[in-house]
């Protein structure tokens, strides 16, 4: 561009494009972050014309010069009433940054201190950050219930009493395993063929077929025990009371034994399949009807007579009719010479 004389005029400085920057980080407005910007790209100015060139207010603007005056980033020039500059922007900054490092490092030990009141105060015990103790049966249902909310692939289960939550709340997490499934989360559980004789244990194991989990029975499970996506587990503190609390796991390598265990235990155990219903009686034959071999099948895993009519939803007359038959085509005396010769003659594999 020339002057009137056709002289070129000298060209006005190039600003640097500041690119934009979280203030609050620093404890300041976004408004005082970008008056602080103008102020280093325009020295000596005056608020309206910081206030026009932003679009804000005058009282906003005269709010953010003062704020940015106590932190010692801004200046009221002397001599020139009314104009302000840029403190030089390297030690204002830094001498702000250290103190806000300063602050931050107080509030660290606060955490930490409110963090150890938390665990006196709750009884909320942690034995690491790899493990913790879930002293009350109220704190292992409100636990399990978000782990099992969060579950996004599989949860797996080894199911005896005493539960690891409250029985109660069964209808509520047979809802949100039923929500979990329609997603695609997998649930397998194995239940302890020795203890399912109550209501309780029975109707959650049918629930838990037909709303599309998958139920095994096995004889002798050493504890109870529930896996969530292979990176959370709840155990109990002590197998036979419940009131000793339970561990909720983190451990990377206590998770991978659980879940090697819990793999064991299922490839052993009974498919529970439809079990849940009545077998109709099959014509005579030199092998089992399909009823009298789930009562073979769940007499091996050592289940009472009574169990096995609950299981399989008949009488137990009916269930000790099967046995007598069994034990009269085999020519056995007991229940063990009944489960051997069966396990002999191929009745007790798949398909057998």
């Amino acid at each position: 561009m020339n002057d009137s004389r056709g002289r070129p005029m000298p060209a006005e400085p190039q600003v640097p494009q500041i690119p934009q920057v979280p203030w609050s980080g620093l404890g300041l407005p976004p408004l005082a972050g970008r008056i602080l910007e103008y102020l280093v790209g325009h020295p000596e100015t005056a608020p309206g014309e910081a206030a026009a060139a932003l679009g804000a207010s005058a009282s906003a603007t005269a709010r953010a010069l003062r704020l940015l005056e106590s932190e010692l980033l801004a200046v009221r020039v002397s001599g020139r009433a009314g104009r302000w500059s840029a403190s030089p922007p390297r030690p204002a900054l830094g001498s702000l940054l250290a103190r806000r490092r300063e602050e931050l490092a107080h509030l660290e030990t606060h955490a930490e201190l409110l963090h150890e009141m938390h665990i006196s105060a709750t009884n909320h015990r942690f034995a690491s950050d790899q493990f913790e103790i879930l002293g009350t049966e109220e704190r292992v249902t409100a636990r399990y219930a978000h782990q099992l909310r969060a579950a996004r692939h599989e949860v797996l289960h080894l199911v005896m009493p005493p539960y690891v939550a409250a029985v109660d709340g069964v209808p509520d997490r047979l809802t949100v395993q039923a929500a979990a499934i329609r997603t695609g989360v997998r649930f397998r559980s194995v239940y302890d063929s020795d203890t399912l004789t109550d209501e309780i244990s029975l109707e959650t194991a049918r629930r838990g077929v037909e709303i599309g989990g998958e139920v095994r029975l096995s004889s002798g499970l050493p504890m109870k025990l529930v896996i969530f996506d292979g990176t959370t587990a709840i155990m109990p503190l002590r197998r036979d009371d419940a009131a000793a609390g339970s561990l909720l796991v983190h451990s990377a390598t206590l998770l991978h034994v659980l879940a090697a265990l819990f793999e064991s235990l299922w490839a052993h155990g009974v498919p529970w399949g439809q079990e849940g219903r009545p077998v109709p009686p099959a014509p005579a034959s030199d092998t089992p009807n399909p009823r009298a071999r789930e009562v073979l099948r769940l007499l091996s895993l050592g289940m009472k007579q009574e169990s096995i009519a609950r299981t399989l939803g008949v009488s137990r007359r009916t269930v000790q009719k099967d046995i007598s038959d069994i034990g009269t085509a085999l020519g056995a005396r007991n229940h063990f010479q009944i489960a051997l010769l069966a396990q002999e003659r191929g009745w007790l594999a798949p398909g057998g």
